[in-house]
């Protein structure tokens, strides 16, 4: 639990599935008063064990909080909560924060930030990078798109939220760089998947192989994490193919706007589709090696590797990271 040394807003937080529940949590155990919101009763009822309220609505939600929080699956949904009869921008008053921290389009985030506007509230793009096991302790990294003297309203409470945190300029500046690092991250996983595949074929160890790739010019975040998940047989990373898709959709759309010749990623996007085809767009986004597997006969795990990550970095209060000028 991280000390407070100033009153932090009430929050409502709308979306507690693999990554906003974690999120939400970090806020209840830091003490923060919380509201939440769920198409799903039964998500919410940690929450209310622990002293959150329930909101029936997401107006209701909005009505009873200084901040209002979404967290969901896709620019569609986060719409239905806002725009519906009975949804978030109906019980805004003057003033009031709705932050999103969904991966949305950068589109509709400005569309929804100005409706926002017009009813004299303020809108941050504030979506999150570096797996559910750091949104679980409060240490993820989050990007946060907003006029500054806003970005400076709200940073008290990301940096309960999270441990980097970094303003990117106007809203929907914070989504764009968002799906490009999930764009990175694709790419990422899927030559890991290669290089474990064809160590594995070659005869090499797969737990050497692991460790050659930590300690080499080869590493990287994804490798540390998601390679264990991999070869531990889980692949439970808490992310799926279907959001794995939207998100470089979501990329490939940024780069069709200003006319840049993608190569890698609609080759990346077909892998995806057929990954989605074979074992469903719920199945986790790590199962893409099952299509290696497949081709191979080959079994991609070894020994020694843990079935979900945990982050084991103590949890201390975040700050905001300056780039370079």
């Amino acid at each position: 639990m991280i000390e407070q040394s100033t009153a932090l807003p009430t929050v409502g937080f709308i979306g507690l599935g693999n990554v906003g529940g974690k999120l939400a949590g970090s806020l209840l155990r830091n003490g923060i008063d919380l509201t939440v919101r769920d198409l799903d009763v039964s998500a919410a009822q940690p929450f209310l064990d622990g002293g959150a309220m329930w909101a029936d609505s997401p107006r209701l939600l909005t009505q009873l909080v200084d901040v209002v929080i979404t967290c969901l699956p896709s620019p569609v949904a986060s719409a239905a909560v806002l725009e519906a009869e009975d949804g978030v921008l109906a019980g805004l008053r003057p003033g009031q924060i709705w932050m999103e921290m969904s991966t949305t389009d950068e589109a509709e985030i400005r569309r929804l930030g100005a409706r926002v506007a017009e009813l004299g509230g303020h809108a941050v793009d504030c979506p999150v990078s570096g797996g559910c096991h750091r949104a679980a302790t409060g240490n993820i990294s989050i990007f946060a798109g907003c006029d500054r003297p806003t970005f400076e309203r709200v940073l008290p409470l990301l940096t309960v939220l999270g441990r980097r945190v970094l303003h990117t300029g106007e809203i929907g500046s914070a989504s764009v760089l968002k799906v490009m690092t999930n764009y990175l991250a694709t790419a990422n996983l899927l030559s890991l998947t290669e290089a474990l595949t064809t160590m594995a074929a070659a005869g090499i160890d797969l737990g050497t192989t692991f460790e050659a790739i930590e300690i080499s010019s080869g590493n990287s975040f994804v490798h540390e994490t998601e390679s264990q998940l991999i070869l531990n047989g889980s692949r439970d990373i808490g992310f799926t193919i279907d959001l794995v898709l939207k998100d470089i959709g979501l990329f490939q759309s940024i780069a069709d706007r200003h006319g840049v010749p993608l190569e890698l990623n609609p080759m990346m996007i077909d892998i995806f589709r057929d990954g989605a085809s074979r074992y469903g767009g719920g199945a986790w986004s790590d199962d893409i090696v099952r299509r290696l597997e497949d081709a191979t006969g080959l079994s991609i795990t070894a020994d020694g590797f843990p079935a979900e990550l945990v982050d084991d970095e103590p949890e201390v209060r975040g700050a905001e990271v300056t780039p370079r000028r």
